[in-house]
C-alpha cells in the first residue's frame, strides 16, 4: 500500500492506494491557505498523513508538487503560488515526520503518468499531457515511463514563448491561455490598456459603402460598449474581480468581446500543442485542468482547430487531442504509481 500526496496552490490531497489506477482506499481533501505558506501546508500533511500512516500499512510515499522540483534529490525548487518552498527537502521531511520513505515529482509529471497508464492515453506509446488551469504545465510519457524526470524541468509547454518578439521570461503561452491569463486579457481590453486589432473591426464592417463607414464604426463601438458593460456587470463592476469563469460564461451567452479573448487564448494554446507534436510526435495529447472543463464546443474544438493549423502537415491527422479521464484524483494516482515503481 502507498500514500500519494498532491500539493497544489489551493488544494492538498492525500490518497491511499495500490498504485495501479484502481479505486483509492481512502482520500483526504484539504484546502490550502496560501497566507500560511509552506509551513501551513506541512502542518496539514503532518496531521492527515500521520493518521493515514497509522491506519494503513504504507510502504512508500509519492508526492506530486505544483512547481519545479529536483526529483533525484527529493527537493522542491520553488512554488509560484505559495511562499516558503525555496530549496525545501520535502522527501526527507516526509521520511522524518511520517516515518516512511518518499519520492518527489512535479504534479504535472505525476498527472501525465497517471493518464498515460490508467486514463485517456493508456493505448498509446507516446503521450503528452497538458494541464490548463491556474497555470499551464506539461508532461511526457514514453512506453509508460516519464521522460526527463531527472532534469530540472521537462515538457513545460506553458513556458513556450509564442513568437520571436516574446523575449521576456513572462511572455509565455501560460500568460495568454491560463485562467489568470484569460482574465488579464479581458481586463486589459475593458480598461483600455489594449485596443482590438483593426483586422477584426474590418471583418465586422465587411466591404462597406465609404459614405457609411463612420455610421458602421459607431454601431460597432456601441455594440462593444454593450458587451463591455455585460462583462463588468458579471464581476459587480470590480474589474480586478473579473475571472476566466466570468469570461467563459459571457462567451457562452454570446458576448463577442469574451469570445475574442477566448479565441486568442486557444490560438496560443493550439500553437503550443502544434510545436510539441511537431517535435515529439505523440499519438495522444491529453488535456486536463479546470479551464479544460469548459468542454467540447468552448475549449476542445477550437484548440484542435488551431493545433491542426500550426502543426507540421504530415502529422496533422496522426494525433488526437482528448480530455483527461481521471478527474481531480489524477495527480494522486500518478504519485501512487511513482511510489509503487520506486518500491
Amino acid at each position: 500500500m502507498f500514500l500519494g500526496i498532491e500539493i497544489g496552490g489551493t488544494k492538498l490531497q492525500l490518497g491511499v492506494g495500490h498504485g495501479h489506477g484502481g479505486p483509492l482506499v481512502e482520500l483526504v481533501r484539504l484546502e490550502i491557505d496560501p497566507r500560511r505558506g509552506a509551513a501551513g501546508i506541512l502542518a496539514q500533511i503532518e496531521r492527515a498523513g500521520l493518521d493515514l500512516v497509522r491506519r494503513h500499512v504504507i510502504q512508500r510515499i509519492g508526492i506530486g508538487f505544483g512547481g519545479p522540483v529536483d526529483g533525484a534529490a527529493g527537493r522542491v525548487l520553488k512554488s509560484h503560488q505559495v511562499s516558503g518552498w525555496d530549496d525545501a527537502p520535502l522527501a526527507d521531511w516526509c521520511r522524518q515526520t511520517l516515518g516512511v520513505p518518499a519520492v518527489l515529482a512535479n504534479d504535472c509529471d505525476a498527472a501525465a503518468l497517471a493518464e498515460a497508464r490508467f486514463g485517456a492515453g493508456r493505448a498509446a506509446t507516446t503521450v503528452f499531457y497538458v494541464t490548463v488551469g491556474t497555470g499551464i504545465g506539461g508532461g511526457l510519457v514514453i512506453n509508460g515511463r516519464l521522460h526527463g524526470s531527472h532534469r530540472p524541468a521537462v515538457a513545460e509547454i506553458g513556458h513556450l514563448r509564442p513568437g520571436l518578439h516574446a523575449d521576456r521570461a513572462e511572455d509565455t503561452v501560460e500568460s495568454l491561455a491560463s485562467g489568470p491569463g484569460i482574465a488579464a486579457a479581458a481586463q486589459a481590453i475593458l480598461s483600455g490598456r489594449v485596443s482590438r486589432p483593426l483586422a477584426r473591426i474590418r471583418r465586422q464592417i465587411g466591404r462597406p459603402d465609404k459614405s457609411r463607414v463612420r455610421e458602421q464604426l459607431e454601431r460597432i463601438e456601441e455594440i462593444e460598449r454593450m458587451h463591455a458593460d455585460d462583462l463588468l456587470s458579471r464581476c459587480g463592476g470590480d474589474l480586478e474581480s473579473l475571472t476566466s469563469r466570468h469570461v467563459a460564461q459571457a462567451a457562452a451567452d454570446g458576448n463577442e468581446l469574451a469570445r475574442e479573448v477566448l479565441d486568442e487564448a486557444w490560438r496560443a494554446l493550439g500553437w503550443a500543442i502544434a510545436q510539441t507534436v511537431t517535435l515529439l510526435a505523440p499519438e495522444v495529447v491529453v488535456i486536463g485542468g479546470g479551464v479544460s472543463l469548459l468542454g467540447e464546443s468552448q475549449f476542445f474544438a477550437p484548440v484542435r482547430r488551431y493545433a491542426a493549423c500550426y502543426v507540421f502537415p504530415p502529422l496533422a491527422e496522426r494525433f488526437e487531442i482528448v480530455p483527461a479521464r481521471l478527474g481531480e484524483e489524477v495527480v494522486v494516482h500518478g504519485a501512487l504509481a511513482i511510489a509503487a515503481h520506486e518500491s
